[in-house]
């Protein structure tokens, strides 16, 4: 059962927030006390540089974490340096899992080969909590229009045992985000025009043919659609997330 603290505070966020734009769910969201201590994850992905810029607008000084799973692509990784240096965003912390484990559970790094889920929780899920145990609160880029377990999200959600996610570009649509990109001349992640609309890790990531999901190039060929970053107190849920 959810921790109702949890819920009646998103609850409450939500009723308090649910007329506003975008930009006034963020820059309200990380000053107000009903959130505390609040974190933007970025993956520095195909629309990743919408929120970003966001931030950079309302509070470039916030914490905004990436994880490098150390097996994401070189253009991911130089668009998140090239990214955070254009928008000025002073507070980036690169995130990796411990040496240690990576060695003792995945020592050839084909973990990813045989079991998704267990490289997910070692590079990305694991890791992602150790970073967000200083804070309340954490900013995420999803939206309804991803489909999925996306399909009913709200700005605010909890996520048990302890915090609270924000996603303030939850009710926008793709061509949304496309404009924003355009009026706001933001640079491009430079997989996108080579047939990536959603972008992971590497060797779990295809490009995407005309007519098909866009995040379908990810983890093709599986029931996997989530990495796990954005299950319910980090456990592993299919389907609809139980009350």
């Amino acid at each position: 059962m959810l921790d109702q603290s949890l819920d009646i505070r998103a609850e409450r966020l939500n009723e308090r927030y649910r007329h506003h734009a975008a930009t006034e769910v963020l820059r309200r969201a990380v000053t107000d006390p009903d959130l505390g201590k609040v974190a933007l994850v970025s993956s520095f992905g195909a629309e990743s540089v919408v929120l970003l810029h966001m931030v950079s607008v309302v509070a470039p000084g916030l914490p905004v974490l990436f994880i490098d799973t150390q097996m994401l692509f070189p253009e991911t990784l130089e668009y998140q340096r090239e990214v955070s240096a254009k928008l000025g965003l002073t507070d980036v912390r690169v995130i990796r899992a411990n040496e240690t484990e990576v060695s003792r559970l995945d020592p050839d790094g084909t973990l990813h080969q045989f079991n998704q889920d267990a490289c997910c929780d070692l590079r990305k899920t694991v890791p992602l909590e150790t970073a967000l145990s200083g804070f309340d609160a954490w900013i995420t880029g999803r939206k309804r229009f991803q489909g999925g377990q996306r399909t009913d999200l709200e700005f605010f959600e909890p996520e048990p045992p302890l915090r609270l996610r924000v996603n303030p570009l939850a009710h926008w649509r793709m061509e949304d985000v496309q404009t924003y990109m355009i009026e706001n001349n933001l640079p491009r992640h430079p997989l996108v025009a080579k047939g990536y609309p959603s972008i992971g890790c590497a060797p779990c990531t295809s490009p995407v043919k005309q007519g098909e999901d866009p995040r379908a190039g990810r983890w093709r060929g599986s029931e996997k659609t989530e990495c796990g970053i954005h299950f319910i107190g980090g456990r592993m849920v299919r389907g609809k997330v139980p009350a």
